[in-house]
């Protein structure tokens, strides 16, 4: 019995240990700061800062839904190209 007792011990243990790893990935996200209206970046095109080095107004008919917050852009080439990789584009440390 005693050994059953310590292989259950150990599993449970093992279980925990894996779980405490998890944590970390699950949380490495963080979430978006958003404006009262929703709005990431205050409405601003996250793609222009890399593709043209200036901030560019976002449009009202371009937008995006992702990460909890309404993301507006210049055009619809930049609109597809976050579309197809939001991390590359978004701002570090949920944008503030």
């Amino acid at each position: 019995m005693r050994s059953l007792a310590a292989v259950l011990c150990l599993g449970v243990l093992l279980v925990a240990v894996i779980g405490m790893l998890a944590l970390p990935t699950a949380w490495a996200k963080e979430p978006i700061n958003t404006d009262t209206q929703g709005l990431a970046i205050k409405g601003y095109d996250p793609v222009a800062y890399f593709n043209q080095g200036k901030s560019l107004k976002g449009s009202e008919e371009l937008t995006y839904q992702w990460m909890g917050g309404e993301w507006r852009f210049a055009s619809a080439e930049h609109l597809d190209l976050f579309k197809s990789n939001p991390e590359k584009y978004a701002p570090q440390y949920g944008g503030y």
